[in-house]
């Protein structure tokens, strides 16, 4: 990515007093924006200008110290400015993130100060104003394989240094797309052209959150289940500085991957109105082709060590994080990680390289990697010949795949397919129960002692 000049660290920007004015004026605009990110009521404007006017002095003084991220900083301090003398209006940060390109300086410990109004995934959908310091994790083997055969250009690894409250939540995520922009023509775009966004170029995930999230929680669901495990495993879930590396690799081959492979005409990317459990097919897609890329990697003989250490980690990672924490993580509403975690533990059991005998869970090691890459193989022929089919019919398909190895609610009509299959697909998409594959009962007396550190893990960093 070149030479990065960076003047202040992380930790630097988060102890000046320029962090200080940032946060506690996002505090004040916060207390008085409504659903949609504007101000509409006009007496707090005056205090609200004050602290527009504290974080884009604040911006500008940071833009001098932080050059990888001066036109960002500066054209950001524009738009709070143009957004106060505005009205405060729905917010419009098109030029700022315009200006934001993470992914072009992607060094180990580069610092940003990313401050948008924006809704955080999995935390609130308000478009408030939020503020993070954040530093880049990327280390050097996860270099060399982003540069080789696992190419990903808009991945941006990253760890939490200070957050606004919008990010004490389960969020780990920090995406453009979250950003409030109105579509307008870029000054550079031919005469006529149409109105759009600005293009999305980066996505950024939280790899210390991932990691600390998924220490405490396996750490606790294997002593309750007294599962036995391999000593790199228990190294995983003992130092955090190998879990964020993990997970960064593991993330990497994830994220490339919903847009590669033999995707059906409406993949996963595209917003769209469709059963829950096909979101939970694709997550797993992604997740399992992580899980085979490692164990290619892990068998390869000129694999180098470290290589072949975090691809081993992955498998790890993988496995523990899908059948622990994501099943029993959220509520019981159209919860499509959890079901494909409950997928994948009850493929495993079916496919007996998981035993829950005499109240203790054991796996097969050694045969585990080929019993997965079979799942991931069984979804991956499903997206193949989905291709020819149309869109119900693949739908039909999904429900077949998962509920093969998952026992639908008595009460589905998918399962009785109960269906208007002449109606639209929004009607089918409505006869889908909310907890369409309920927990078994070894998820619900599971979750009955991991609900508590389940729910501390909110707001978790690599800190805590």
């Amino acid at each position: 990515m070149g030479n990065i000049v960076v003047r202040l660290t992380g930790n630097q920007i988060v102890e000046s007093q320029e962090w200080e004015v940032i946060k506690s004026s996002c505090l004040t605009l916060r207390g008085h924006q409504v659903h949609d990110g504007s101000i509409p009521e006009k007496s707090v404007h005056k205090i609200c200008s004050i602290a527009v006017a504290g974080i884009s002095g604040a911006l500008r003084e940071l833009a001098k110290q932080l050059p990888h991220d001066e036109e960002y900083l500066l054209a950001c301090a524009q738009d709070f400015d143009s957004w106060s003398n505005n009205g405060f209006t729905v917010p419009d940060f098109f030029d700022a993130l315009s200006s934001f390109h993470p992914e072009q300086s992607r060094a180990d410990k580069t610092p940003h100060l990313v401050i948008f109004p924006m809704y955080t995934q999995n935390g609130s959908t308000d478009r408030f104003v939020e503020a993070v310091v954040l530093e880049v994790i990327w280390p050097e083997f996860v270099a060399q394989l982003e540069s080789n055969e696992y190419s990903n250009k808009a991945f941006v690894p990253v760890r939490f240094l200070d957050f606004t409250p919008g990010y004490m939540t389960n969020s780990a995520v920090i995406f453009p797309e979250s950003v409030a922009v109105n579509p307008r023509v870029p000054l550079d775009a031919p005469k006529d052209s149409p109105s759009a966004l600005p293009p999305f170029t980066w996505g950024g995930i939280f790899a210390d959150r991932e990691a600390a999230r998924f220490r405490r929680v396996v750490t606790e669901a294997a002593a309750i289940t007294h599962l036995e495990m391999p000593e790199a495993a228990r190294e995983l879930l003992a130092n955090q500085e190998v879990a964020e590396q993990t997970f960064v690799m593991w993330d990497l081959i994830h994220d490339r991957t919903h847009m590669r492979g033999d995707l059906p005409f409406d993949p996963f990317m595209i917003k769209q109105r469709m059963p829950f459990f096909l979101y939970g097919l694709e997550e797993l897609r992604c997740d399992l082709t992580a899980f085979r890329e490692s164990v290619k990697l892990f068998r390869a003989k000129d694999t180098d060590e470290q290589t072949r250490k975090f691809a081993q980690n992955v498998q790890y990672a993988v496995l523990f994080d899908r059948i622990f924490r994501f099943p029993l993580t959220g509520t019981r509403k159209r919860n499509y990680d959890s079901v494909a975690g409950q997928l994948l533990f009850a493929y495993l059991h079916q496919q007996r390289v998981l035993h829950w005998t005499d109240t203790s869970l054991s796996i097969d090691w050694e045969n585990l990697p080929d019993v997965v890459v079979n799942l991931s193989d069984e979804i991956n022929d499903l997206y193949w010949r989905s291709i020819d089919r149309p869109k119900v019919v693949h739908w039909l398909s999904a429900y077949e795949l998962v509920s093969s190895v998952l026992s639908p609610h008595p009460a589905s009509k998918w399962a009785k397919r109960d269906l208007p299959l002449l109606g639209t697909t929004a009607e089918l998409t409505d006869q889908v129960l909310d907890d369409e594959f309920p927990l078994s009962m070894f998820y619900e007396a599971l979750n009955k002692k991991m609900v508590a550190v389940i729910q501390s893990t909110v707001g978790i960093t690599g800190k805590d």
